[in-house]
């Protein structure tokens, strides 16, 4: 079992950066690969970003590939997704799940925080 919580959220205006955290607990999130998604007003959640156990393999999903990185600290239990550039279309509850790294789906969930980009 795995308790994530994301923080970092908020308020920013278009072209602005933020860096959302995801703070694990009950096992090291060296055991899992790990991924942001979100969820914008009336749609589906979104995969956006994940990497793996190493930090060495991340991959994203297009509309955000040269403007999110997500990065991790295991030894902080930590994820980080780093967004610059933000665009009104970023907004959304942003979560972090965890799955295990021999693959299957994403069975652990933060609350998830929202992120506001504002024009």
């Amino acid at each position: 079992q795995v308790q994530l919580v994301e923080s970092g959220g908020g308020l920013v205006q278009v072209g602005g950066s933020l860096r959302l955290s995801c703070a694990a607990s009950g096992r090291t999130v060296s055991s899992y690969r790990m991924g942001w998604f979100r969820q914008a007003p009336g749609k589906e959640r979104e995969f956006v970003g994940s990497i793996s156990w190493s930090g060495r393999d991340d991959v994203y999903v297009a509309s955000v590939k040269g403007r999110f990185t997500i990065s991790r600290d295991n030894a902080k239990n930590t994820v980080y997704l780093q967004m610059n550039s933000l665009k009104p279309e970023d907004t959304a509850v942003y979560y972090c799940g965890a799955r295990a790294v021999t693959g299957g789906n994403y069975g652990y969930w933060g609350q998830g925080t929202q992120v506001t980009v504002s024009s």
